[in-house]
């Protein structure tokens, strides 16, 4: 009997083509020149001092947008950043179950929420109110999770200007929201009172590239590092 062939399947038809040309990218490039770090990271584990909650759009990549090396942000991403209130059940909460990690485990110093504009999930709660052939099924898990946006909602009243400027509202409203739900965790709270953990929110302008920060204390959002971007965009592209 022939045995059977025992020649390795190309790396195309491994992963797609764009993720084996991102590797070879990366180890001509970045891997070449942190190799050091990562064998550190390897023997001696992660440290990072920053929990990043962010959304899944693939427009807003927290290691991109503030230039972060291997090890340095413990990144958890989901639908339109949100954080489910402490609910200490039966039921599977990856979300808490991370953000249970990066504190007891890894001990972060702070930890981030960053929103952002055009967030689809944000959208779609919107839409779904403004149209009705737009509703999410309630049993499905895009309409259950998205529904963790209704207390801040309901902060803001009844929608009065068009669905885009009012999805931009909730945006920085749910942040706000998020961070409150974030203080329902006991060991969360436990370690803002001993100062051993800062609460961060954030927002970033997709189009433009713009970064805010939130002051909790007036619930108004600011131009992060302002000069830094307003010569970024003076600069020619080309």
């Amino acid at each position: 009997m022939k045995e059977p062939s025992q020649a390795s399947p190309s790396d195309h038809a491994l992963l797609p083509a764009r993720l084996v040309e991102g590797y070879e990218s990366f180890l001509g490039g970045r891997f070449r020149r942190e190799q050091d770090r990562y064998r550190q990271l390897a023997q001696h584990g992660q440290s990072p001092k920053i929990l990043l909650i962010g959304c899944c759009d693939s427009r807003v990549s927290p290691e991109v947008i503030f230039d972060a090396h291997p090890g340095e942000i413990f990144v958890l991403r989901n639908i339109a950043s949100l954080v489910p209130p402490y609910a200490p059940d039966a039921e599977h909460h990856g979300t808490s179950a991370a953000l249970e990690y990066a504190i007891s485990v890894l001990h972060v110093a702070h930890i981030v929420v960053m929103g952002h504009a055009k967030c689809g999930g944000v959208r779609a709660y919107v839409e779904q109110f403004a149209d009705p052939n737009r509703a999410l099924a309630p049993g499905d898990f895009i309409g259950r999770w998205i529904s963790l946006l209704a207390p801040a909602a309901g902060k803001l009243g009844p929608r009065t200007e068009s669905i885009e400027t009012y999805a931009e509202r909730l945006g920085h409203a749910a942040i706000i929201d998020t961070l409150a739900n974030l203080r329902s965790f006991p060991y969360v709270i436990e370690n803002e009172r001993a100062r051993r953990l800062s609460l961060h929110g954030a927002y970033f302008g997709v189009a433009d590239g713009q970064l805010y920060g939130l002051d909790e204390a007036s619930g108004t959002f600011h131009p992060v590092a302002a000069q830094a971007h307003a010569e970024a965009l003076a600069e020619p592209r080309f």
